[in-house]
């Protein structure tokens, strides 16, 4: 029964922990790796098993039969009784410090484990690059290493133990001799009768098992107080919809964005956006362009609420966003990522991740629209074909696909467009730009474009360098101002666009490598390019 109860308890740990690190803002999972945080939830839990566990039962009988056995052993001789309490409280002194030793020891296992388990978790997922480098035994040297380090702490902690195990059975034998020989005398002087001496040998045996049964007990209740310190640690971290300012439940959005004065850094005294302020009107397309580094990707995270600002606020119809119900307000929220994530399970699981009460027939619509009826529906299995983990059985083509299909399926009245045709070839592009065009139509969109011949129809473009708003018009107007966006422009369609020509060769056209790159970086893409040709 305590097994069960134990089980029980370890199922519910893991279900509360991972509820609650799923709840967690997106800055902790920056500063934590997945795999350390898998290890967490799994592993560290398994702490309670041994503090309700039929060892801890038996200490505390042990315990029990100790006290009872005392009041014999004071009431046959109070002297012999005091010599083994000596002892016996020595110690459990030095067992106190020795599990206060260990203690750091088991909680640096558990954070060890959990490197080294973050450590195999990235191997494992990049395991194309791994064997595309042929970097196998380079990541075979950097786990053994890690395997190394948790070898090393468990030799420290096997040191303690059998120290502690050498000091229960020295103190057997010093215990077992003293009351021998002061037993003994008080034999010979009259003051203890044979019988009581053997009494009081057989009741010690009683007062002494604790003695030795605390250090296995102690042992693993000092491994799992370490493991439920850590998993406390995760527990004590605020959920993002925990904020007590969030308490305003939004209705259904028109999508008037306004940021105003935000400033925003991920680290003290690194500000990343300086005094930034736009309006976003309902149904508006908002473009940002500009080098990388320079702070888009952090408006956009402002925009999905990922982050708040420092200073300045983000409004949502008026709304301080920061003083929104996160559910409230992600639920009418659409993403498409330059990094498109699957998961693993079929194409219509995958297109159903934001409504999986969704109907066949909208599913299949949302399909048609992104172009994923045109893949899908030659697999044998259709759209029950299973595509592996993070998607790695689609093209990237095709894994963004699914992703807008996702997005489409939403129906989100605020849509964000992380370079959403970055993994698409021209003839994949312009397949679905209708469907982006449908997906777009009346609901206020976010776009960062790095191929700036996509956004030419945005109503809205900000030229985003160093965290500021350097520029901001349409696109015949700024390309007239002859700023930065159209500096941007020009070597985006004329210079680089010659870089797979032989030399002396010209010509003009879309060139499949660099448009989708940032400009600002295409210079030194053309000279590594040119080397790698050569």
């Amino acid at each position: 029964m305590l097994s069960k109860t134990a089980q029980r308890l370890i199922a519910e740990m893991r279900r509360k922990v991972q509820r609650h690190v799923g709840r967690l803002p997106v800055a902790y999972y920056d500063a934590n790796k997945s795999g350390a945080l898998v290890s967490r939830i799994m592993t560290d839990v398994e702490g309670l098993r041994n503090l309700i566990g039929t060892g801890l039962v038996e200490f505390a009988g042990g315990v029990v039969t100790a006290v009872f056995a005392l009041c014999v052993l004071l009431w046959i001789s109070p002297v012999l009784t005091g010599l083994a309490l000596l002892f016996l409280g020595a110690f459990a002194g030095g067992v106190g410090y020795g599990f206060r030793t260990i203690r750091p020891i088991f909680r640096e296992r558990s954070k060890i484990q959990a490197e080294v388990s973050g450590r195999l978790t990235e191997s494992l997922g990049g395991v194309r690059v791994v064997k595309g480098y042929h970097a196998e035994e380079r990541e075979s040297k950097v786990f053994s290493a890690g395997v190394e380090r948790i070898l090393q702490n468990v030799l420290k902690t096997l040191t303690a133990l059998s120290a502690m195990s050498f000091g229960a059975t020295a103190l057997l034998g010093i215990v077992g001799a003293v009351v021998m020989l002061v037993g003994t005398r008080q034999i010979l002087s009259g003051a203890l009768t044979l019988g009581d001496f053997v009494t009081f040998t057989m009741f010690l045996a009683f007062l002494g098992a604790p003695v030795f049964q605390i250090v296995g007990v102690g042992t693993q209740l000092t491994e799992a107080i370490a493991g439920l310190e850590r998993t406390r640690e995760v527990l004590r971290e605020r959920p993002e919809d925990e904020d007590p300012r969030r308490t305003i439940e939004l209705p259904v959005l028109r999508g008037d964005i306004v940021f105003d004065g935000v400033d925003f850094s991920y680290e003290p005294g690194r500000p990343v956006l300086h005094d930034i302020s736009f309006r976003s009107e309902p149904g508006t397309v908002t473009a940002f362009v500009g080098p990388s580094g320079s702070g888009k990707s952090t408006i956009i995270g402002l925009i999905a609420a990922f982050y708040t600002p420092e200073n300045g606020r983000v409004l949502v119809d008026g709304i301080d966003l920061a003083e929104a119900r996160l559910d409230s307000y992600r639920t009418q929220l659409g993403v498409v990522l330059q990094e498109t994530f699957l998961f693993d399970g079929t194409i219509r699981e995958n297109v159903a991740f934001t409504r999986p009460d969704a109907g066949e027939e909208e599913v299949r619509e949302a399909c048609r629209i992104a172009r994923v009826d045109e893949f899908a529906e030659s697999f044998p299995e259709g759209y029950e074909t299973v595509i592996g983990e993070r998607g790695v059985k689609l093209s990237g083509g095709q894994r963004q696909r699914v992703s807008i299909a996702r997005a489409i399926l939403a129906n989100p009245r605020i849509l964000i467009l992380d370079e959403a045709t970055s993994s698409l070839d021209s003839e994949s592009e312009a397949a679905i730009q209708h469907g982006l065009s449908f997906l777009m139509r009346g609901r206020t969109t976010f776009v960062i474009a790095h191929r700036l011949s996509t956004i030419r129809r945005a109503e809205q473009i900000l030229v985003v360098e160093a965290g500021r708003i350097v520029e901001r018009g349409v696109h015949a107007d700024l390309l007239a101002v002859a700023g930065r966006y159209a500096d941007l422009y020009a070597r985006q369609h004329g210079v680089e666009s010659n870089l797979f020509l032989a030399p002396g060769e010209g010509g003009a056209g879309d060139n499949p490598v660099t448009e989708s790159k940032q400009p600002a970086r295409e210079a030194s893409l053309t000279e590594a390019l040119r080397l790698l040709r050569g």
